[in-house]
């Protein structure tokens, strides 16, 4: 069973010396905020202690590079709940490598993944453009290799939670996994990735 607590550890075990960061949980809102005076170390606050949430925000911070993590929240906007289509699209845009990281984090935790617009207020809001996006990324990730801090993270919770899982072999169901959900096509890919895991 995933304990938020597990995923704490993990985190600060591999990069609160080496990259002087550590993970929050508790938090209202998600935020990252760079070390100040008062807080030697930057912290990443995930909301509550929710599971899905602290892989979310580990997956944006994986692919921040060291100029942004001087930044609070990585120097990206966020618009809340109700966004127009133009910033649905911008959001979306900004979404696409850190859900497809978080769907590996997903995977090697053996919990369900599900692409998320986080936009409720959208109405009919066709997202299925974005979750395709989501799984080329994916794919793209598995030719190319995941950004080392994630695939240090992924490994470890691979280790933790499917304990005799290789990664190659995890990586070669992963992508088996997601490309079966992208043979599915667009129109029904979004309600696919509900069911994967």
């Amino acid at each position: 069973m995933c304990d938020v607590n597990d995923v704490v550890r993990i985190f600060d075990d591999l990069f609160a010396n080496t990259f002087n960061t550590q993970l929050v949980a508790g938090g209202e809102e998600p935020v990252y905020l760079p070390a100040t005076p008062a807080n030697e170390r930057h912290r990443l606050v995930f909301s509550h202690d929710y599971f899905s949430s602290a892989l979310h925000e580990i997956s944006h911070w994986c692919i921040a590079g060291s100029q942004r993590r001087t930044l609070v929240d990585f120097g990206y906007w966020y618009a809340p709940d109700g966004r127009s289509l133009q910033q649905q699209q911008e959001f979306e845009e900004m979404e696409i490598k850190p859900q497809a990281l978080e769907w590996f984090f997903s995977m090697a935790s053996g919990i369900k993944f599900r692409v998320s617009d986080d936009n409720l207020n959208a109405g009919e809001y066709d997202s299925s453009l974005f979750a395709e996006q989501v799984c080329q990324q994916v794919l793209g990730y598995l030719d190319a290799g995941l950004p080392l801090r994630a695939e240090r993270f992924a490994q470890q919770l691979l280790a933790l939670y499917q304990e005799g899982y290789g990664y190659a072999d995890f990586c070669e169901d992963m992508k088996l996994t997601v490309a079966a959900a992208n043979n599915a096509g667009p129109v029904i890919l979004a309600s696919k990735l509900q069911q994967l895991t």
